[in-house]
């Protein structure tokens, strides 16, 4: 298997749906020429031509209302918003109309259409460039919200997202684009939507986590296993809908946990994992739940970008915190 970056896995997913399937079609600001801005949709014009890799203006609000009507009448769009702080300005087209056109029409049309977007700090970036505002979507009906955590689950995720007949926000992590390569088979691979994945095994401490955390959770696991405690990680690549089951089965085994996520504390995708533990699995729990977040601030610039996000001293000392309670 051929080693690639989240970029590269992302573009062949693209490639290898758009040649089975010629009702998939790309739209959004620089993506035909110029190959997007991460480069994620690199040379597919020249596959598929100008007609399924549409280059648009700058108006997000258009890219995603003309991909509602594209998905209505048979086609499979997919969106690429430049970044995730741009998305706000579709919010009316996704939560109006988007999201509630099966419910609308009580399942006569459906809208299968995806919503890509780089999310996340971590590479420096200006303002409106380095929010992590899952939270939104996940909080609207009729939306699915996504969220890889490296090169191989993006791939088979988006493949996922692009044959859903419903709409897909798919978040990806800009920190992780081009962070380190995996093993990417050649042949189709696709995941189930809403299922989560056990990174790491272990039976001391369950911590939670998503998206570009899913490393440094990694990293202080590592650091934990030195002293002696083993954590087992879930990675949830999918926050809407969340895949309850598992947490709870880990739940189960550790007796305590942490959830991990880079979006802002209060009332994140957190709050919600720590309050659906607390109705399945508050007997199991030895310990109160902690949690490694962003502040409730927009994100800083450049000098103290890193001291926002969730690092590996926080995340273990958390991990600790949850242990000496119980």
């Amino acid at each position: 298997m051929a080693k690639m970056t989240m970029v590269q896995a992302l573009n062949l997913a693209l490639q290898q749906e758009m040649k089975n399937d010629d009702s998939v079609v790309l739209l959004g600001q620089d993506i035909g020429a110029d190959g997007g801005v991460f480069r994620v949709t690199d040379s597919l014009i020249d596959t598929f031509g100008e007609k399924r890799v549409i280059d648009t203006p700058l108006a997000e609000s258009a890219i995603i209302g003309m991909a509602v009507g594209m998905a209505i009448h048979g086609l499979k769009p997919v969106c690429e918003i430049q970044f995730s702080g741009f998305a706000y300005q579709s919010f009316h087209q996704l939560e109006n109309h988007a999201a509630r056109m099966r419910w609308r029409t009580q399942g006569r049309l459906t809208v299968p259409m995806v919503m890509r977007a780089p999310y996340g700090g971590g590479i420096r970036a200006l303002e409106h460039h380095s929010e992590s505002r899952e939270a939104y979507w996940a909080h609207t009906p009729g939306l699915k919200t996504v969220i890889p955590s490296g090169p191989r689950n993006a791939r088979a995720l988006l493949v996922a997202a692009i044959r859903s007949p419903d709409p897909i926000i798919f978040y990806e992590s800009k920190a992780l684009y081009r962070a380190y390569r995996e093993e990417v088979p050649e042949q189709e691979e696709i995941m189930e939507i809403g299922k989560s994945n056990i990174a790491r095994s272990g039976d001391d401490v369950t911590i939670i986590t998503y998206g570009a955390m899913l490393q440094p959770t990694l990293e202080a696991a590592d650091v934990l296993a030195q002293e002696g405690i083993n954590s087992e990680i879930i990675d949830l690549l999918t926050i809407s809908p969340l895949d309850d089951s598992l947490m709870v089965e880990s739940i189960k085994k550790t007796g305590c946990a942490v959830v991990v996520h880079e979006a802002p504390r209060s009332f994140g995708p957190g709050a919600e994992i720590v309050s659906r533990l607390m109705e399945d699995a508050f007997y199991y729990l030895e310990a109160p739940i902690q949690r490694v977040t962003g502040y409730d601030i927009i994100i800083p610039y450049f000098s103290r970008e890193k001291d926002y996000l969730p690092n590996v001293r926080r995340i273990v000392l958390a991990a600790k915190a949850a242990l000496q309670k119980i």
